[in-house]
């Protein structure tokens, strides 16, 4: 018992250093004036139109994604229950220090 414990937090600890690299890993992608950067997250972190930064439009970006991604985990917890594997409605994110 104490080495499956002692491997879930080696888990949790390698998956925090993994999500940190991510968030700090930008990808950025150009066309016509408009720049686009995300992170290894895939959260927005800037746009630039013409060279300059947008803030509203990375709020209006990010809202979005983060609604997308609700409906996504929504549809897959059906599925996941139906496969009887309920007891992961939160994903990565309802372990411990993965939010």
């Amino acid at each position: 018992m104490m080495d499956q414990m002692k491997k879930m937090m080696q888990l949790q600890k390698k998956a925090k250093e993994i999500q940190n690299k991510l968030g700090n890993t930008h990808i950025e992608a150009d066309e016509d004036n408009v720049t686009v950067i995300v992170n290894g997250k895939q959260e927005v972190v800037d746009v630039k139109i013409d060279g300059k930064s947008n803030p509203a439009i990375v709020k209006a970006f990010n809202k979005a994604l983060k609604k997308s991604q609700e409906i996504a985990a929504t549809e897959m917890k059906d599925v996941m229950g139906d496969l009887g594997l309920g007891g992961m409605e939160g994903g990565m994110d309802s372990l411990p220090g993965m939010k």
